[in-house]
């Protein structure tokens, strides 16, 4: 079984991560999608993060009755920070019949020559890569790297978050049982 990997902080899970999984799902060979949920991203500040469990919860939810979209809890187990490397290290060895890929936008591209063992990432791995807007989208770090043309949507946690503080709403940018779950417990309201 060939699984997509798309990994990030999902804090929280918006209409844009939504529309990539479920395009990867149905336009590629990959079988599902795990929405591989990191507890502590290592090039990225953990200030405004929710919980690790309210944030599955949230995907949870959204993903609810899609049987090719999947939340995977796997870094929950491992060292903080994640480390891609290391996560698909431990994949490889519990899912032996399994071949992973990895899903990520053009704006992570860009910085992934500061990750973590990132020449045998790329030497070792598929990486599927979806343009996101101002993000150049060129490949010259090999062939296991793979531009998709998949849709574009400028939508951010960071935005969304930002509305949330500023009592905008976020009607549309996350689905509606999320944008509830996010009303009643006052996620993201203290800044």
């Amino acid at each position: 079984m060939k699984i997509g990997l798309y990994f990030g902080s999902f804090n929280p899970i918006h209409t844009g991560h939504l529309i990539i999984a479920n395009y990867f799902a149905n336009n590629t060979e990959l079988s599902q999608i795990w929405f591989v949920i990191s507890p502590q991203n290592p090039l990225k500040s953990n200030l405004n993060l929710l919980n690790k469990y309210h944030r599955k919860y949230l995907i949870d939810i959204a993903i609810d009755g899609e049987k090719k979209l999947k939340t995977s809890t796997i870094e929950f187990s491992l060292p903080i920070p994640s480390y891609t490397i290391d996560t698909l290290t431990y994949l490889r060895e519990k899912h032996l019949d399994f071949k992973f890929s990895i899903i990520l936008g053009s704006d992570s591209l860009q910085n992934i020559t500061k990750w973590k063992n990132y020449e045998f990432l790329i030497k070792n791995y598929e990486i599927l890569v979806y343009e996101r807007p101002g993000f150049n989208s060129e490949n010259n770090l090999g062939k296991n790297i793979i531009m998709v043309k998949a849709p574009l949507l400028d939508i951010s946690s960071t935005a969304i978050r930002e509305m949330i503080k500023a009592g905008k709403s976020i009607k549309f940018f996350v689905p509606d049982v999320v944008k509830e779950e996010i009303e009643k417990n006052h996620y993201y309201k203290t800044p």
